[in-house]
């Protein structure tokens, strides 16, 4: 390449594009400069930097609108882009694939990729599974500072009756909006507590009374504490399905699903009780009351919904599925290879407690999992042996999936404090910018152009710089103003 500093513009080869396979391209990016051949970059001609080989015929219109600047002495492309990111997009060229590099941003260098017009096919597996991840926490900080910000907004259009629903929908589902609804949420979680004691404690024996046909029932004090319990657990209930802004996802919902579990058997059993009578004999009815009492165990699960440990504990259940089911097949596999050999094993011994196969499942698995009830127990010396075996098996096998299902827990519960303080962050900065907005001041001005410093006296400037446009980035980059979107080579160069 000629350094003499051309001052025109140089005429593409007359043979066309089998001359711009011999051809080098110059790229400067982000200040680190280096060397492509055409042939190299015309495997693939839907790229930008393919785009380049035959760019100069079309004029300064053409290469403007490819690089951000142009050095015809040098022959030169510069691009204000990140130098860490373009030497993984050009892996490309060389192996048909592109990797990121750790600890770059998924989000911004599936832009650069854009930029450089790279197909995300040619992105790595392993890679699109990042791109994934971040596009989904960009999705869940989208969603709750959408969420607080329709908390804090009162649409001057809607009626009264919606603006009520608004502050009913935010005083019960949003604790931490107010100090009355931080003691109402407290309030539930007493009362959650108190009436699974309550459900507990009915079943002693020493606090039951006995009922005219002599049968024991519950302590009437712990019936009302139960009644009042019932009462308030179905007004919260009524007011939230009103007040909320989607009925039909509100009642499909799985937490309101168990509330509703929750109280629907006192009032099917207060049915049953006062009119299932007339219709069914006395002990069918005692029957399914006493079913349906059972079914009371699901309000303990209504702590789900004030606790965000347990929330993030099933969170990591749900994640761990793989492991809960290898956990699972180690079990059955071992369950099923020592219950056999321990029935085979054990019928030597005249007084054996090892009668069948299935029977014997029952001592593998008290066994594996480290319980050992003792009601069955080897007596054989090579019973004892495979007892001990199936014992160590167990501990192994349960201990192997534990720590990725810890993992999922903590990267979860990790990863929802990182998104709440990115939701925070980001309403900082919507209030910032429009507080900057509404004082008609920006970040950045025209003189700044002006201010740079001039070229040395010495060295001759191309004769295009007289009407050399501002360069530009087709890429949007929000943290500039608008009066920042074009530079000149020489702040590219920086």
């Amino acid at each position: 390449m000629d350094g003499s500093g051309e001052r025109s513009l140089p005429e593409p080869d007359s043979q066309g594009s089998a001359a711009g396979d011999d051809i080098e391209i110059v790229v400067n990016v982000g200040g680190v400069r280096q060397v492509l051949y055409g042939d190299l970059l015309s495997q693939y001609p839907e790229t930008r930097l393919a785009e380049l080989i035959n760019c100069l015929a079309g004029g300064y219109d053409t290469i403007f609108s490819l690089c951000d600047d142009y050095d015809p002495g040098k022959r030169e492309f510069y691009f204000d882009r990140d130098p860490d990111a373009f030497k993984c997009v050009i892996e490309v060229y060389y192996f048909g694939e592109v990797h990121m590099k750790k600890g770059i941003c998924p989000i911004c260098f599936k832009n650069e990729m854009d930029f450089w017009k790279v197909d995300l096919k040619f992105l790595d597996d392993c890679c699109k599974s990042h791109l994934s991840e971040k596009r989904e926490e960009l999705e869940e900080i989208a969603r709750r500072v959408q969420l607080i910000l329709d908390d804090l907004g009162v649409d001057a259009a809607e009626g009264r009756w919606r603006r009520c629903q608004k502050c009913v929908w935010k005083f019960l589902e949003k604790p931490e909006s107010s100090c009355p609804a931080r003691v109402v949420a407290v309030l539930s979680f007493l009362l959650i507590l108190v009436s699974s004691v309550v459900m507990c404690m009915g079943t002693i024996p020493e606090l039951q009374v006995l009922d005219a046909e002599g049968n024991r029932v519950e302590h009437p004090t712990l019936e009302n504490v139960e009644t009042a319990c019932i009462g308030w657990f179905t007004l919260e209930y009524l007011l939230r399905l009103f007040s909320s802004p989607n009925k039909l996802h509100f009642a499909l919902s799985f937490m309101n699903i168990v509330d509703v579990l929750a109280i629907l058997p006192f009032y099917v059993s207060l049915t049953l009780t006062h009119l299932g009578a007339r219709m069914m004999e006395l002990t069918n009815v005692q029957q399914a009351v006493q079913a349906l009492r059972i079914m009371r165990i699901a309000r303990i699960f209504k702590l789900a919904r004030h606790s965000s440990g347990l929330q993030t504990l099933t969170y990591a259940l749900k994640r761990s599925f793989k492991e809960l089911g290898l956990l699972l097949m180690y079990l059955a596999v071992g369950i099923f290879v020592f219950s056999a050999l321990g029935y085979t094993m054990e019928q030597s011994h005249p007084e054996t407690l090892f009668k069948s196969i299935p029977q014997s499942f029952w001592w593998a698995i008290i066994t594996m999992t480290t319980v050992g009830y003792g009601d069955i127990y080897p007596k054989t010396t090579l019973g004892k042996l495979n007892a001990a075996i199936s014992f160590l098996c167990g501990v192994i096998a349960i201990a192997l999936p534990i720590h990725p299902i810890i993992n999922n827990f903590v990267r979860y519960y990790n990863k929802q404090r990182v998104l709440e303080t990115a939701a925070k962050h980001e309403l900082e900065l919507m209030e910032l910018n429009s507080s900057s907005g509404g004082e008609g001041k920006t970040g950045g001005s025209r003189s700044d152009l002006d201010n740079l410093p001039p070229e040395p006296a010495g060295k001759e400037a191309p004769s295009c710089s007289s009407r050399l446009k501002l360069s530009h980035s087709d890429t949007f980059i929000p943290l500039l103003t608008e009066e920042k979107h074009h530079r000149t080579r020489l702040q590219s160069c920086k």
